[in-house]
């Protein structure tokens, strides 16, 4: 969309001569370059007081903690994003241990059928529970292996995150086509665009989730996934079309009869002139709905969907670190909403670049 072209009307100002141009922002660069010397110089004691602010916050917040029986259990955090599964290998058959070869951390096992039979397994080094000619039952142990498993908040945190993605996507296409019906000549397209847009935005997401999970489900036979993610590309649609709205009618007519009067038809103009300007207009309103988004997508554990904070949920029933696991599951949305604010701001320098 950074390709469009800007058409100018015969209202536009005249050209500015280059080198008045190019003096006049030098002058601009280094008058600015003076000014933000100066204001660095003032408002270093703002920032000392702010962090002053801030580490005063952490202290209260410590100072609270202690007036409290809690014991804090961040060591136990770790086992929740990785975790070193052990799997217990068992002896297939009754037999015999007919040799034990190590080769480092690993051992190999070779059991001997009673009917001749033989087969060899890998095993920890450290796990062998068995010793050269034992004789075996099947079901026995023979040791274990190991190897790292994603933990629940990483399992919840994926989730979380293919969730947004596909709900982003598919809220972006809906808001699209939806923007460009509301502003469209069309009675029809337009009353039904308002009623979708009026009706999503004056019921709680909440309620929305409910209806699609409890009545769409049933009726449609639908997975919750299904249905979580659909509640929520229709909740962000309506919100995206209203922010695509906003910017198709903040471009100048002008350049609408311009294209056309260039021969192209009006979705050639929408697509090529109008809209990649709107784009560049709504991305910063269009970044804060897809946040929103992001922190919105943890309503979808209601309807028991093993999303990021579903997991922080089972993970406090089971060790009772309620304030470790909420500031962890808090920390993780915080960096997520922090990533995409940084990627939109730098598709915003890239657009600005091109202007």
């Amino acid at each position: 969309m950074s390709g469009g072209v800007v058409l100018y009307a015969a209202q536009s100002n005249p050209p500015i001569d280059a080198e008045i141009a190019e003096k006049g922002r030098f002058r601009t660069k280094t008058e600015t370059g003076i000014d933000t010397l100066k204001t660095n110089k003032s408002v270093w004691p703002w920032h000392f007081l702010t962090i002053a602010i801030l580490f005063m916050m952490v202290a209260g917040l410590w100072v609270a903690t202690k007036k409290i029986d809690y014991t804090w259990r961040w060591n136990r955090i770790p086992q929740y994003f990785f975790y070193h599964d052990e799997t217990l290998v068992p002896a297939p058959f009754d037999g015999r241990v007919a040799s034990l070869s190590q080769n480092g951390n690993t051992t190999q096992i070779k059991l001997t059928g009673e009917d001749d039979e033989e087969k060899v397994f890998r095993v920890d080094s450290e796990s062998v529970q068995v010793s050269e000619n034992d004789d075996l039952f099947q079901g026995d142990s023979l040791g274990s292996t190991f190897q790292w498993r994603a933990g629940p908040l990483m399992v919840g945190l994926w989730n979380t995150l293919w969730i947004s993605a596909a709900a982003s996507v598919i809220g972006m296409i809906i808001g699209l086509v939806t923007g460009l019906c509301r502003v469209s000549n069309n009675p029809t397209l337009r009353s039904l665009s308002i009623t979708y847009i009026e009706l999503i935005r004056g019921t709680p997401l909440l309620v929305q989730i409910f209806i699609f999970y409890f009545f769409l489900g049933t009726v449609l036979d639908i997975s919750r996934i299904i249905a979580g993610i659909s509640a929520l590309a229709i909740f962000a649609g309506a919100y995206v079309a209203e922010i695509i709205r906003a910017g198709i009618q903040s471009i100048p007519k002008g350049q609408m009869e311009a294209a056309r009067s260039l021969g192209m038809n009006v979705p050639q103009a929408m697509v090529h002139i109008v809209l990649p300007q709107a784009f560049k207009r709504t991305l910063p309103p269009l970044a804060g709905q897809f946040i929103s988004l992001i922190k919105d997508s943890s309503l979808v554990s209601i309807i028991a969907i093993t999303d990021l904070t579903k997991s922080g949920r089972e993970v406090i029933t089971s060790t009772f670190a309620t304030f470790e696991i909420w500031f962890v599951v808090a920390l993780l949305y915080l960096m997520m909403t922090s990533v995409l604010s940084q990627v939109i701001a730098w598709v915003e320098r890239r657009l600005a670049i091109s202007d």
